[in-house]
């Protein structure tokens, strides 16, 4: 049984990677404000990361500001790292996103920044690019608190938290380093993300129109399928209707 970490353990993410550790057998320490750790300031980390075999990253920032998102991830790729290497850590698992390479606006380019940040440093890393989670689709239309919500008809491949939570977890446990491309993980099928939201629109009562997209970061990249899994990404369901019929 090995001893681990998760960093942002109460996010929408981490709880599902608290759960994947959990259920095989392993010992967690969620390491989150809610827990006493914080990332940021290193208030609680050392502790936290005593005796720790792996540290696994999904910590994210709440925002979509390209600025303030780049210093939280400068910030905990330098902590983790530091601290980690301190405490005799053996290596960082981090989720990051499909795409991430060629951002070059907004939040994903912000965790470009927290990707070449966590390489640079003294432990070694597994990086976990994700596409967009069916989650997601929930919080957009929750974002704009209206009975007709504007979302971008651009392309997607939805995956679900728990699918990428169980792919991390395995690379996580995995000491030999996979060399390059890093790993992807995303949906069995491409959608657009205006018609899944229209799906869980009409669930709720709401009316959900699809635009151009053309106000976004790099709505030019993803309109070209640039943020669309590689050829060597890992496909697995649920897809988003068998997920959301699974959820009521």
């Amino acid at each position: 049984m090995s001893k681990f970490a998760v960093a942002g353990a109460t996010g929408r993410l981490g709880q599902h990677v608290v759960d994947v550790l959990a259920e095989r057998g392993h010992h967690v320490v969620p390491m989150s404000r809610a827990t006493g750790v914080d990332i940021i300031t290193g208030e609680g980390l050392a502790e936290a990361l005593t005796g720790v075999e792996v540290v696994i990253d999904v910590a994210s920032w709440h925002g979509s500001e390209q600025e303030a998102a780049t210093e939280f991830f400068r910030t905990a790729a330098r902590n983790l790292q530091e601290t980690g290497r301190q405490a005799g850590v053996a290596r960082i698992a981090a989720a990051s996103i499909i795409g991430t390479d060629k951002a070059t606006a907004g939040f994903i380019a912000a965790k470009k920044v927290h990707e070449e940040l966590l390489l640079a440093g003294p432990l070694p890393v597994r990086l976990l690019r994700a596409a967009q989670f069916h989650e997601f689709v929930g919080q957009l239309l929750d974002w704009q608190q209206s009975d007709v919500v504007h979302l971008p008809a651009l392309p997607t491949q939805l995956v679900a938290c728990r699918t990428v939570a169980e792919e991390l977890v395995d690379l996580a446990m995995d000491p030999s380093d996979p060399g390059p491309p890093i790993p992807e993980i995303a949906g069995p099928r491409k959608e657009i993300m205006a018609d899944a939201a229209r799906i869980l629109g009409a669930r709720r009562g709401i009316e959900v129109v699809g635009v151009d997209g053309s106000g976004m970061p790099d709505a030019d990249i993803v309109a070209a399928g640039g943020f669309l899994p590689s050829p060597h990404a890992k496909l697995a369901g649920p897809t988003f209707q068998e997920w959301l019929d699974a959820q009521s």
